[in-house]
């Protein structure tokens, strides 16, 4: 990404351990900034930010930043969800082919010297419905990567008009009453906090499995491991967690753990990976080069 932007004309610095105070005090200095989620774009920093006129995330959501003060001061804002929707449908296939196959618990107990083959018998994902929620480019990707299995593949989505070949577009009502395994592809926003609680998932006609590659605050996670108890929900792949920090970094700073993350990480049902649905080898070039393309259509 350098090279491409001082090829560009750019005069480029990276910075990667300054603080957001340190950064604010010479953000006056630069025209476009270049970020993941270290630290939040406020309006403090944003007033800082003088002569800024790009702001340009390399990952997918925005939520970091204060958009419409943003935007207010004429800043223009990049992300790239094209550079990590094929790791993040790649990803959710691969956590619920394990999931559906007991492939984790299978491995734990071959270490163990333990040789169970009744107590592993997985279930087929043919003939299943799989319904997502959020059909935007996570959401498409994944059900791309659904269409060489026997199944149906449902969406539910606030915009409208979303549904293509690869996916239904239904109403939240008929997704739960279908959906045998539900995926999470929606961003972060005032919709999706705690979207899946008590109430949501116990609005669904059958047990389900759910797969979370979006945002930890979207799930419940006390609500989601009492319907793991009930079997309302027969389990959970969660690339992220509602505990993670803003810059997804970190979960606890200190050693107590909540009790319903505790029982999670006993569960046999439940696969659990630290926010790494788009972090592969390929998406983070992709990522780079979204950004630098989008930089040169925006400012060349």
């Amino acid at each position: 990404m350098i090279h491409q932007l001082n090829e560009l004309g750019y005069i480029n610095d990276e910075d990667y351990s300054s603080s957001k105070t340190q950064v604010e005090e010479k953000i006056q200095n630069y025209n476009g900034i270049v970020i993941r989620s270290r630290f939040k774009i406020d309006k403090q920093f944003i007033d800082a930010a003088t002569n800024l006129q790009f702001i340009a995330r390399v990952g997918a959501g925005l939520e970091s930043i204060d958009c419409d003060y943003a935007e207010q001061k004429g800043i223009k804002l990049i992300a790239a969800p094209e550079g990590n929707r094929n790791a993040v449908g790649e990803h959710a296939l691969g956590m619920l082919l394990s999931l559906f196959n007991k492939l984790n618990k299978a491995n734990d107990e071959i270490s163990q010297g333990k040789w169970l083959r009744e107590g592993n018998r997985g279930v087929e994902l043919d003939g299943k419905t799989v319904g997502l929620i959020g059909y935007g480019n996570m959401g498409k990707s994944f059900a791309k990567k659904l269409r060489g299995f026997d199944v149906e593949v449902i969406c539910y989505d606030i915009k409208e008009g979303l549904g293509d070949e690869n996916c239904k577009q239904v109403s939240l009502k008929e997704l739960q009453e279908k959906t045998d395994v539900l995926s999470l592809h929606i961003p972060f926003n005032e919709l999706s906090h705690n979207m899946v609680n008590s109430e949501f998932i116990n609005g669904f006609e059958n047990p389900f499995w759910l797969i979370n590659t979006a945002r930890g605050t979207a799930v419940v996670t006390a609500d989601l491991v009492e319907g793991l108890k009930k079997g309302k929900i027969l389990g959970a792949g969660l690339d992220v967690l509602e505990y993670e920090k803003a810059s997804f970094e970190n979960l606890f700073e200190n050693d107590i753990l909540p009790d319903a993350f505790e029982y999670l990480i006993n569960a046999t049902n439940v696969l659990l990976s630290p926010h790494v649905a788009g972090w592969t080898v390929e998406s983070k070039i992709k990522l780079a080069q979204t950004i630098v393309d989008k930089i040169k259509v925006n400012f060349d």
